[in-house]
């Protein structure tokens, strides 16, 4: 998620640390459950599946990649227009019954419920958490389904990816505020990492099944197809769901920072998202003066970040 290539700049001109490959692969070993040596481990069929996986990125034959929501189109138009309508919006959610159903679940989440009080409707949701609380709500609720475990062998890859996600998605949002941007569309930009991962792991060991290869996939090889085909993933969603064209740029700009560029808080969302995440699980870290020396936000402003993610993350610690 954090390489720039080896002949690229870092996050930023006057960076003296290295930009974190650590931190990355600290971030697989949690979500993948694995010790650094399994990462490292030699995989005889490892060429041959990334081949497949690259195949069926580049020609939009995955098995596995989500399905637009049919409801996405009007709900981003409508949460995009300047004086968005309250009635507009509920009645656009509960058109669709199973969105309906899961924004309640979201909304009552510990991670999103403002206050003791349970949310009873949609029309409650939208007036208690105003429209920048019910544009994340409904983000996560969009994403939250297809990221959910369907088995026991990825109950724990796919709880811990949507804890990462909602993380760096609440960071990205946070940082977008203290940058004056859109805060919303950077809280869904920063989930799309989380779904393109899970999507990665169900693609891979669906092709290790087509090459009859029984065992679920090695965590050595699920680190690569995470690191290698990660951004490809995410561009893939955002356009078969038609997001807007700015968050194809953010992708980019997250994909290959470059010094000259202004627009950083999806790429220090997921760096700070990262390390709270994995700080807060008790996992092996990146010291926080490295972190400083890369993001775009000042140790104030970390502080303020942290504490909204913090808040997020205790409460949401038993929300699977």
């Amino acid at each position: 998620m954090f390489n720039h290539g080896p002949n690229e700049p870092s996050a930023t001109e006057n960076a003296t640390a290295e930009p974190p490959p650590r931190l990355e692969e600290h971030l697989f070993c949690w979500l993948l459950d694995a010790q650094p040596a399994q990462l490292k481990k030699s995989i005889p069929s490892t060429d041959k599946v990334l081949a497949e996986l690259g195949h069926r990125l580049q020609t939009n034959s995955m098995e596995e990649l989500p399905r637009k929501p049919g409801t996405l189109p009007m709900l981003m138009r409508a949460l995009s227009a300047e004086s968005a309508d309250r009635k507009h919006l509920t009645d656009i959610i509960l058109s669709d019954p199973a969105l309906t159903d899961q924004l309640l679940q979201v909304a009552n989440s510990p991670q999103f419920k403002p206050g003791d009080h349970l949310i009873e409707s949609v029309d409650q949701a939208v007036f208690v958490l105003g429209l920048n609380g019910i544009r994340n709500v409904i983000a996560a609720a969009v994403m939250r389904p297809m990221i959910a475990a369907r088995n026991s062998s990825e109950a724990l890859f796919a709880q811990r990816a949507w804890r990462w996600g909602l993380t760096c998605a609440r960071s990205a949002e946070m940082i977008a505020r203290i940058n004056n941007d859109d805060t919303s569309a950077h809280f869904m930009v920063g989930l799309l990492p989380s779904l393109a991962y899970i999507t990665i792991r169900r693609e891979v060991a669906a092709i290790c099944r087509a090459q009859n290869i029984e065992s679920e996939p090695e965590p050595a090889l699920l680190r690569l197809a995470l690191a290698q085909y990660q951004w490809a993933t995410c561009q893939l969603l955002a356009n078969i769901w038609a997001l807007p064209p700015k968050y194809h740029a953010w992708l980019l700009s997250a994909e290959r920072p470059a010094p000259t560029q202004e627009n950083w808080p999806l790429m220090d969302g997921l760096l700070v998202g990262t390390r709270e995440v994995l700080r807060h699980a008790r996992q092996r870290n990146l010291a926080e003066e490295e972190l400083l020396k890369i993001v775009h936000i000042s140790p104030q402003q970390l502080d303020q970040v942290r504490a909204a993610v913090l808040t997020m993350l205790k409460d949401g610690k038993t929300d699977h």
